[in-house]
């Protein structure tokens, strides 16, 4: 596929050059390869197995470290001051009073930082020491994951983890087939089967020829493509051709398969997987980065200051030496240079207003409110005894933040649980009963399977009755119409490529239609315990353009009958009539969507023998066509599934984590905005939308051609919009997008550095002039409230100033920025974005495009590996302990068992982490510069010589035990809300999101405060003590610097009980204790015995005694505090009641805005049925041709006396498989109708002309057959996003069969304004929905006529890239291979 060819910088042309030789059982010739590094070093060029995802190691910590944590200005401005306090000349304080305590802060937080580190150590040694065998000499030994080398032979069994990228050699199963589960790359839980070469398949077939083998793999160098790869085996003189369907890539699993070998040509970080895994980043949290710069705002400031305090001191020396000339000797430097010693005076005293207590407790509050995390009883996950955990502590507050959650589908909101949850038979619905017995309903059948739960007691009834030959017929399509393979050990076991299909066929089983046995042409069945055996006449595979799969079958008795399953809308377009059996099961079906349950309508027919004589002949011929083969078997499957009799319909639940529907509801309203990121297919990310209730009946949703008119709109030069109607308009749409990775991988230009074709320049699709047969055209009011939308769209985009000016513009952006933010400008309207089939990489992009135009705070959620890119790039990355290991946890931030736990983890513990953070720093600032900014009005009483006014022990112990206590309460234990009513509550979450409480305007608040205060402490002290003699006088100057103080603690003390909302015993305890410590420790440094000790260090002598026993004295200190406080209380009061009813205004306003939303038009309520298309296929194309062609039967193993006999596989980590389905896609109405029919995209597969030159992915291959429009539609999609501007398509390139209706902007898709169930009406053939009409008589020389630009147009010189089955690889190896005979044996490598 197209999103998978990207690469990151410019590396894209040397990575696809084929430079990787890698020779089988000869690691010398490996090593001998060499890259170079820097100048003359060299290191050689293949890597080892190892992976190291730590950040450090025993030599880089500490330079590494201190690297980082000297990025925070803080740290250098303190490495600064202590610098200059060990210059004697200058200093006011000791060296080591600064030093000790930054030499703490910085082992605090390099503690954490190793601590954090040392578990991914762990993880990657876990990792590294994983068992697996490797041919040493002539056999397979076990050994660690480390020890493997490019050009190693690998064993693998199953259920092992592929320790590096193979190419699978040979397998034991039949013609070498190994399937995988991928879950662990790209999400997706359906098995993918890869496939040996055929030489290696027929000629490696014992051990002893493994070990002798000496083939040569040449292919491209390692890059992040997961799904791409081009190579060449060369051996015994002869190069045979690698793809993606031989690679087995790092990470999987294998499933179904005993024993399979390869040979590993990428390892350790050369893989695709770890290609894909990203760097580490150093996360930071916004107050961080507000406090990088706040720190150097007071930097400057001081400098500003001090050099102004510098300017006074000169002219006050200038002025004493004048007047004083008798005094002059005590200055022994010049005026200058006693100007420059106090301005450096000055600088280290002013240094407190950056208190690096402020720093260290900050460490504190956020280990503190980390162990409140993992202490939570209510994220605590019984069942796997998993608690939550903060692997991170230091982005607590940025969890309080979070406006963007990038969320992964598989494992993550679901429970990778697939159940058979009811059925409709007839028109009757048959659910689960609520109170089954006791006894087991199965008993009668030996072949049930214990583990399906689902019973109904009526449906049992039925099947024994045997009377009603519907019944009898759904049961039977189950059990036959599947690609399921069994083994027959003491029981029966299935292997089903895909999780849907082992349910349905194993309800089957339950119900006694046992499927038993399979061959080629054969498939047998115990159906109520007599056994049948079917002839398979032919199967019709199923693709994503065909939505259904059909067998045609002669049963037992000689009569030939199609058995059909697939989406409601294909079947019910195919139905010979429709009655009440008809519009029940249509009512069942819309009471399963709403259900959100996987639905499937199963239908048959008799078909008559001159009628399969006639058709078997065309079929026979489309079977063997060069050019279009797969286009002519559809159109031939397409004659067949007519005239069908419907049934009844299954559903099949595939289940969310408990609460997650709540979860993000929740998180809705509190204005986070929920995307989904998976690797998995589009039909299966929507249906888990609407379950999530992500999506909704009445949304827009937007897919790729809608985004792409959109943008045109944006692009479009529109000269009406001049002066005032550039203002942006209020209208409102309800919109959701659903991208893939192709769409994307076009877009995210800039952000990867890869030139492609311009989404501006992508032409309209021709075919959206086309109106489909069955539907009528919209009406003009509605088209135009639709062009209306769009142009409103524009008109925003333009409004916000993302839209390009005139080109003499000096800020003008490169055409890819101006695109990415328009795009990002559209999806942030969106209420929720899903994106499919995105790659791990792109999964990281996404997130990196959202925090470059966006300046939010990201979180990212996953479980698997193909999640840890986007972990890391997020601001927060959360691993959720699932299925699929702990690869994701290793390098996440937080980790929770499951997605649930994020509402608590956000809207308690994130807000109150926010709140609290925020609410410590204010208060910090605000006491700081209350406490200190007196020592600048000192100065000018001072003569500006840098006295300090404060004692020096006072100093000292203020930020350490005066007045820590409380501002600590208030960090770790502060509640605005309890925890209830902040879940109750949602919308509180969005002060966080705006900053509301630490921004330039609190901070800016926070100084006001502290300098008033400041000011009133100062000021009204030294006005009372003017002109005042005798006991209580404060013009002494210990006795003013006690006042002072004192008032200062008390007016910080009550300013802390003023904003403490969340009152206990601590918080009384803390206020209680500092005032204690005040009182203790001043006693004791003021005490007679120190003062005789130590004189010049204790110089106080009983000054806070003499001062507080005078009571006038304390009215002083009283009067300051009062003035302190009772006006900030009286503001604050009014400014609370001013407060609220202008947000009750605020709100009234809003909701009386103009809102256009979508309008449902009435119309009958059976129409809910849009919402079904998700039916419940989930496997890839290709199984069928697979069974037919006999290359997935086993045959009788061979006799060799060296092949393998048995290995035992040591436990591995667990993984449980993750199911998935496949949607139906569509788009809905933007008017509020539903639509039944879609344009999806057409599968590479489908479109690959099965010869020796595979023709390129383009429109002028298909042919003017009966060809449906979807897929004529999505190809022309998909060349579009494909190719450059300069090979796009025009109308006059189209063949001659498109219609040449004029294409315009707002030409859109014809939509159906009627309830499609009053449709029904017999139409000819050739009218049918989604059909071009052909002549069948004409097929055969159709299909012979090939455009003559198919092969020469630009178009074909970019094939879209895709993973190609290996069944379908030009020339397949069992067309041109010689098929063994019966009494050949198939090459096994099990003794």
């Amino acid at each position: 596929m197209g999103s998978l060819t990207y690469q990151e910088d410019l590396d894209e042309e040397k990575n696809s050059e084929f430079t990787w030789e890698v020779q089988a059982n000869n690691r010398a010739y490996n090593s001998q390869f060499k890259e170079k590094v820097f100048l003359c070093w060299q290191r050689k060029k293949y890597k080892k197995n190892v992976i190291h995802t730590a950040k450090y190691n025993v030599f880089s910590f500490l330079p590494l470290n201190l690297y980082e944590q000297f990025h925070r200005f803080s740290n250098l401005y303190f490495l600064l001051i202590i610098l200059l306090q060990g210059i004697p000349e200058i200093s006011t304080l000791p060296w080591f009073t600064l030093f000790a305590p930054f030499v703490c802060l910085l082992t605090i937080r390099a503690i954490r930082d190793l601590v954090d580190d040392i578990g991914r150590h762990r993880s990657d040694k876990i990792v590294n020491n994983r068992p697996c065998q490797i041919l040493m000499g002539k056999s397979f030994l076990w050994r660690k994951w480390k020890n493997l080398h490019v050009g190693d032979l690998v064993c693998l069994h199953k259920d092992s983890i592929v320790p590096a990228d193979l190419v699978l050699l040979a397998s034991t199963e039949p013609s070498s087939l190994c399937y995988v589960e991928t879950a662990d790359i790209d999400g997706e839980t359906n098995l993918k089967f890869r496939q040996a070469p055929v030489i290696t398949h027929h000629e490696l077939t014992s051990i002893r020829k493994i070990a002798s083998f000496q083939g040569k793999v040449v292919c491209e160098e390692p890059n992040s493509r997961m799904h791409h790869f081009v190579g060449c085996l060369e051996w015994k003189g002869k190069k045979y051709p690698l793809d993606s369907g031989n690679i087995l890539l790092r990470g999987c699993k294998v499933r179904n398969t005993d024993t399979c070998y390869g040979l590993v040509v990428y390892a350790g970080f050369d893989t695709k997987i770890m290609k894909n895994c990203g760097k580490i980043h150093l996360k930071r949290t916004k107050i961080d980065h507000l406090m990088n710069r706040l720190v150097v705002l007071i930097f400057v400031s001081t400098v500003v200051i001090s050099a102004a305090m510098t300017f006074g001191f000169w002219h006050k020396v200038k002025e004493f030496k004048a007047n004083h000339h008798y005094v002059s000797a005590m200055h022994m430097h010049s005026v200058a240079m006693e100007a420059f010693f106090i301005f450096w005076s000055f600088l280290i005293l002013l240094s407190v207003l950056v208190p690096m207590a402020m720093f260290i407790m900050v460490e504190f509050i956020y280990l503190g409110n980390s162990v409140f995390i993992n202490w939570d009883e209510h994220m605590y996950y019984e069942p796997q005894d998993l608690p939550a955990k903060a692997r991170s502590t230091s982005l607590n507050d940025l969890l309080g933040q979070v406006e963007y959650i990038f969320s992964d589908k598989t494992g993550t909101l679901t429970q990778n649980i697939m159940t058979f949850k009811k059925c409709c038979i007839s028109g009757v619905v048959y659910g689960p009963e609520e109170t089954p017995g006791k006894e087991n309903p199965f008993l009668w059948n030996k072949f049930a399977d214990g583990k399906l739960l689902f019973c109904n007691a009526q449906l049992l009834q039925a099947v024994w009755a045997n009377q009603d030959w519907r019944v009898r017929e759904f049961w039977r399509v189950l059990a036959i119409c599947h690609t399921v393979m069994v083994q027959k050990n003491d029981q029966l076991v299935y292997q089903a490529a895909s999780p849907d299909e082992e349910a349905l066929v194993t309800a089957a089983r339950n119900f006694g239609y046992v499927f038993l046995a399979r061959t080629q042409d054969s498939i047998t069945l115990m159906e109520l315990g007599e056994e049948c055996v079917y002839q398979v006449l032919a199967m019709m595979d199923f693709n994503s353009v065909r939505k259904r799969m059909s067998v045609l079958v002669r049963k037992p008795e000689g009569s030939i009958y199609l058995y059909t399953k697939g989406a409601d809308t294909v079947i019910y377009e195919r139905l010979q009539k429709k009655g009440e059996t008809e519009w029940a099961t249509e009512e069942a079906l819309a009471s399963f969507a709403k259900e959100t349950l996987r639905t499937l309508c199963l239908a048959c027919k008799k078909v008559d023998e001159e009628v399969y004589e006639e058709w078997r002949q065309r079929h026979q011929e489309a079977s063997i066509l060069l050019q279009n083969r797969a286009q002519a078997l559809h159109q031939v499957y397409e004659e067949m599934e007519q005239s069908l009799e419907l049934l009844g319909a299954t559903a099949i639940e595939d289940k969310l984590q408990d609460g997650v529907l709540e979860t993000i509801k929740c998180l809705k309203q509190g204005n986070i905005k929920v995307w989904v990121l998976t690797g998995d297919k589009q039909e299966t990310a929507v249906n888990i939308g609407f379950a999530c209730e992500l999506l909704s009946e009445n949304m827009i949703i937007l897919e790729e051609k809608e985004i792409v008119r959109i943008l045109e709109v944006y692009w479009e030069n529109n000269n009406n919009l001049q002066g005032g109607k550039k203002k942006e308009l209020p209208l409102q749409f309800k919109m959701a997008l659903v991208i893939n990775g192709e769409f994307l991988d076009q877009l995210l230009l800039s952000l990867r550095k890869e030139p492609r074709a311009l989404v501006q320049n992508v032409n309209v699709d021709p075919l959206e002039s086309w109106q489909e047969p069955g539907e009528e055209r919209v009406d003009f009011l509605q088209a135009r409230r639709l062009s209306l939308m769009w142009r409103t769209l524009g008109i925003q985009l333009r409004s916000s100033g993302l839209a390009p000016q005139q080109e003499d513009s000096k800020t003008l952006q490169s055409s890819e920025e101006r695109r990415e933010r328009a795009f990002m400008e559209l999806a942030s309207r969106c209420q929720a974005v899903i994106c499919c089939r995105v790659t791990p990489k792109q999964k990281a992009l996404i997130v990196a495009l959202v925090k470059k135009y966006q300046n939010v705070v990201t979180l990212a959620i996953g479980d698997g590996a193909n999640d840890i890119n986007m972990i890391k790039t997020a601001d927060i990355g959360i691993g959720v302990a699932g299925q699929e290991g702990m690869q994701a946890v290793q390098n996440s931030d937080y980790v929770l068992a499951q997605f649930s736990f994020l509402r608590r983890l956000l809207l308690v513990h994130g807000r109150w982490s926010y709140m609290r953070v925020c609410k410590f720093l204010r208060f910090f600032l605000y006491k700081t510069l209350a406490s200190m900014m007196v020592q600048i009005w000192f100065a000018f009483y001072s003569g500006f010589t840098a006295q300090a006014l404060y004692e020096g022990w006072f100093l000292a112990l203020f930020n350490l035990l005066y007045s820590t206590l409380p501002v600590l309460y208030i960090g770790l234990f502060e509640q605005d809300v309890s925890a209830e009513r902040s879940l109750e509550l949602p919308e509180l979450y969005i002060t966080g999101q705006k900053e509301e409480l630490f921004n330039y305007w609190v901070i800016l608040q926070a100084i006001a405060h502290g300098t008033a205060t400041s000011l009133v402490n100062f000021f009204m002290t030294l006005w009372v003590s003017q002109d005042s003699a005798g006991p209580v006088s404060l013009s002494d100057y210990q006795s003013f610097s006690v006042v002072v103080a004192l008032s200062n603690l008390l007016s910080i003390t009550m300013e802390v009980i003023l904003i403490t909302k969340y009152w206990t015993v601590l918080s009384v305890l803390a206020i209680f204790l500092s005032l204690f410590f005040y009182v203790i420790m001043t006693s004791l440094t003021q005490s007679m015995w120190l003062f005789k000790r130590f004189p010049k260090n204790f110089p106080f002598l009983y000054a806070d005694f003499n001062v507080l026993s005078q009571p006038p004295i304390m009215l002083v200190i009283l009067l300051n505090v009062s003035l302190n406080t009772l006006p900030v209380l009286a503001f604050r009061v009014i400014y609370q009641a001013l407060k609220k009813p202008q947000r009750k205004e605020e709100v009234e306003k809003g909701t009386s805005e103009e809102v256009i939303t979508v309008e449902p038009v009435p119309c009958i309520h059976r129409e809910s049925r849009a919402r079904r298309s998700s039916y419940a296929f989930s496997h890839r194309e290709g199984y069928a041709d697979l069974i037919t062609q006999g290359t997935i039967l086993r045959r009788s193993p061979g006799v060799n006396s060296d092949m393998l006999v048995d290995h035992t596989m040591p436990p591995d980590e667990p993984s449980g498989s993750m199911k998935e389905s496949l949607w139906y896609p569509r788009k809905m109405s933007f008017l509020g109708r539903k639509r039944h029919s879609h344009h999806g995209k057409v599968s590479s597969e489908d479109m690959q002309p099965p010869s020796e030159e595979k023709l390129p992915y383009s429109p002028q291959n298909l042919l003017p057959t009966e060809i449906p429009l979807s897929a004529l539609d999505s190809q022309t999609t998909s060349v579009e996003s494909q190719t450059l501007p300069s090979s796009q398509l025009s109308l006059q390139s189209q063949p001659a069969y498109l219609p040449q209706e004029k294409t315009s902007l707002w030409n859109i898709r014809k939509l159906s304004w009627k309830n499609w169930s009053y449709i029904w009406q017999k139409e000819p053939e050739s009218r049918r929905e989604g059909i071009l009409p052909v002549s069948s008589s004409n097929l055969s020389s159709v299909m012979e006529t090939v455009p003559p630009s198919a092969k020469g147009s630009s178009i074909s010189e970019q094939p879209m890239e895709v993973e190609p089955s290996p069944v379908e690889r030009e020339p397949s190896p069992m067309e041109w291979l010689p098929e063994p005979s019966g009494d050949q044996a198939a090459p096994d490598l099990a003794e």
